[in-house]
């Protein structure tokens, strides 16, 4: 499960249009990832910085105490089990020290006692082992969302393309488009993230919550399925394609 697959070819930084390259180099909103697992640590860091996060890691309990004791984090990722001072102790003093960043706890312990206790130490989150990446980066958004007060949107607009999450209608200048749950869960997907190429990897684990097999063609048969219904009757093109980077869709 933790596995972060490349799908990406060889690519030089010629092969992103410039504004794009420089809008995935200046993330938002910064993620502190404490865990001391480098396979794990590597997978999340990976995901949350494709997700458009800047990320600092820290290998131990410590270092972790340090890092968000001296700088604001959007959301803490915390593991329980850490050298040096374990996660459960970490979350208590960083309370103690009033440092209020939103703290999700992740933990091989899956029983309600477990999770009773990691909560009661002042996390907002409880995230058991194994996981998907897709489940954790929900969890950061909703967390994000949480302490912003931002009220979750009923209607993306990216150019003439709206789409009503309530009642999940599509219209492109107007014309209506009839999609299918997959076709509509991947534009969703692109309309939260105008402008910001995805990956296959990253449309696998958030429209089928699984790890991308580098020999299916499944992303690229559903894109090719939207596209055909979002851009084909139109002249201006919204649905990109960046030959071994992935997807993007802008105006």
């Amino acid at each position: 499960m933790y596995t972060l697959h490349n799908d990406t070819t060889s690519a030089g930084q010629d092969d992103f249009p410039q504004d794009l390259t420089q809008e995935k180099e200046k993330p938002v909103m910064r993620i502190l990832l404490v865990e001391d697992d480098e396979k794990i640590a590597s997978f999340i860091v990976g995901g949350l910085r494709q997700s458009g996060f800047a990320v600092d890691h820290a290998a131990d309990g410590l270092e972790g105490l340090r890092l968000a004791s001296a700088e604001p984090y959007a959301v803490a990722v915390i593991d329980v089990m850490l050298p040096g001072m374990d996660g459960l102790k970490l979350i208590e003093e960083l309370r103690r020290r009033k440092v209020n960043t939103p703290i999700i706890i992740l933990s091989a312990k899956r029983s309600v006692e477990d999770r009773v206790r990691g909560l009661e130490t002042g996390s907002d989150d409880y995230l058991s082992k194994p996981f998907s990446f897709s489940e954790l980066l929900a969890r950061v958004q909703a967390l994000i969302r949480r302490s912003t007060s931002t009220a979750e949107p009923t209607r993306l607009t990216v150019g003439g393309l709206a789409m009503n999450l309530l009642t999940r209608e599509v219209v492109r200048d107007d014309t209506p488009v009839q999609l299918q749950p997959r076709e509509f869960s991947l534009l969703e997907y692109f309309m939260r993230n105008p402008g910001k190429v995805l990956s296959k990897t990253m449309i696998m684990e958030h429209v089928w919550d699984y790890h991308f097999d580098p020999q299916t063609n499944l992303v690229d048969v559903l894109v090719c399925r939207l596209r055909n219904k979002i851009d084909r009757d139109f002249d201006r093109k919204m649905l990109h394609t960046l030959r071994g980077v992935g997807y993007v869709l802008k105006e």
